[in-house]
């Protein structure tokens, strides 16, 4: 008797909702710094971190922070295609693990920084790392972390593939 795969049988609900515990943790940490902190505040939480309020109009690092207003639509644009090709993949790789669980961060920081892109025209950042007074990592945010831990585990995910081929 021939299976049929389902999203139930892969566990696209699982995976969906973890991308929504990243959305709504995002969006919360969000909505406390923007009534808390102004623009450009800062407060010193310990020797190499600070939380602060910083607005990214680009994208990593402000790729195209000063491009005109454009790069807010071509971000959207992004993430809602980004969106789609995800859902398509975890409904495909839904029972790969570890390969689901990095999709499933990605997709739910790509969300959350698109929101902000829709709310408010800029993303939201407020991590900041730094060594000394001299040398600051570029702010940060939940869906940024989300993000980078997603594309360590696709790494950590094909190493391992390769190693087994």
């Amino acid at each position: 008797m021939a299976t049929k795969k389902t999203a139930g049988g892969n566990r696209l609900g699982l995976w969906l909702g973890i991308a929504l515990i990243i959305i709504l943790l995002d969006q919360f940490t969000k909505v406390l710094i923007l009534g808390s902190f102004q623009l450009g505040d800062s407060r010193y939480v310990t020797s190499f971190f600070n939380v602060v309020r910083v607005h990214n109009y680009g994208a990593a690092f402000s790729f195209l922070h000063d491009a005109g207003g454009w790069q807010r639509w071509f971000f959207v644009g992004l993430g809602a295609a980004a969106t789609v090709f995800i859902t398509v993949m975890l409904r495909r790789h839904g029972q790969q693990s570890l390969f689901a669980s990095a999709l499933s961060l990605i997709l739910g920081g790509a969300i959350g920084n698109v929101v902000d892109r829709l709310m408010h025209g800029y993303v939201v950042d407020f991590i900041q790392v730094h060594w000394g007074a001299k040398y600051y990592f570029p702010s940060f945010n939940i869906a940024d972390s989300a993000i980078t831990i997603g594309a360590v585990l696709l790494i950590l995910d094909e190493l391992r593939r390769v190693r087994k081929g």
